[in-house]
């Protein structure tokens, strides 16, 4: 069995994501080694997602060496990921969904527990997803949302350094990363009102069509319960043609009985006009489909 080559941004949360795939295949007796990439999104800084032309910020440059050989499989935040594989490659395995859920992130100075965001009216707020920003103005109107780039570490250093009260980032990655906040208040949002990202939480783990080899790997770490509902989230996200910079969020979960129920919420203007909407089914069939009527017919 040849070495497996990861290719991986260099990010510390992207490293957790790459070495978690690694004790998996270790796991299944598959060796494997880590190739590092700059991205796009990684390059520009000083921009936010929404400013940014084009789709796969995260991603080009390493699926671009994923179709030359030079890596076997692509490690992706899922959410990251355009809905449309460039042709060649295919996702070969998902990880298990971890914490979905976005969290905002206060300094102790700038809490209001009597407000809805428990942040004083006012208040800076850092996010570069225009998905959150119209969540969050949703919500408070009496806030200021101001872009922020950076890893994790860093947007969390920014705030502490006060040039925001506060920052919102997706649970997972602060989880991942044992990242010490007790000296701030936690805002845990609720997926299903505060809506994710399409895929929030989950990884996946891409290769070449063609490499059977790979795939048959890859298909015994894959979650199918994961790829059951990030499956209807990334459709939706895909008939309405966007990337991480639409600003529209969509939760997808199942319940024990097997049903599916879809949280959803677009801004057809990026900014009001907050549109919410929710189906449950016992299918997956046709369920992003009915969702993107709704929102359609409701702007």
């Amino acid at each position: 069995m040849r070495m497996i080559k990861i290719g991986t941004r260099g990010s510390q949360l992207a490293l957790w994501q790459a070495h978690d795939l690694q004790d998996q295949l270790n796991k299944v007796g598959i060796k494997s080694e880590l190739v590092i990439i700059k991205t796009k999104g990684d390059k520009i800084q000083h921009l936010g997602f929404d400013k940014l032309e084009g789709k796969g910020f995260f991603t080009k440059e390493i699926e671009d060496s994923l179709l030359s050989g030079d890596i076997d499989v692509a490690v992706h935040s899922m959410k990251d990921l355009p809905t449309e594989m460039p042709e060649g490659l295919v996702i070969g395995g998902l990880s298990k969904r971890a914490n979905p859920s976005d969290i905002l992130i206060i300094r102790a100075s700038a809490v209001d527990d009597t407000r809805t965001l428990k942040i004083k009216a006012g208040s800076t707020i850092g996010t570069s997803s225009i998905r959150r920003k119209v969540q969050l103005l949703h919500f408070d109107k009496n806030i200021v949302v101001k872009d922020i780039r950076g890893n994790v570490p860093t947007r969390i250093k920014k705030m502490e350094d006060g040039e925001y009260d506060a920052i919102v980032l997706a649970a997972a990655g602060v989880e991942r990363l044992g990242i010490d906040l007790t000296a701030h208040r936690i805002l845990e949002f609720n997926p299903k009102e505060f809506i994710s990202a399409p895929a929030q939480g989950v990884v996946a783990y891409q290769c070449n069509s063609s490499d059977t080899e790979t795939r048959k790997i890859l298909r015994s770490i894959h979650q199918s319960a994961t790829a059951k509902c990030t499956n209807v989230e990334r459709k939706i996200l895909n008939l309405m043609d966007g990337g991480c910079q639409l600003p529209l969020g969509a939760y997808c979960t199942e319940d024990l009985a097997g049903n599916l129920h879809c949280y959803v919420c677009y801004s057809p203007d990026n900014n009001e006009g907050l549109i919410h909407t929710n189906l449950s089914q016992n299918t997956h069939l046709g369920m992003a489909e009915t969702i993107v009527n709704q929102l359609k017919q409701t702007h």
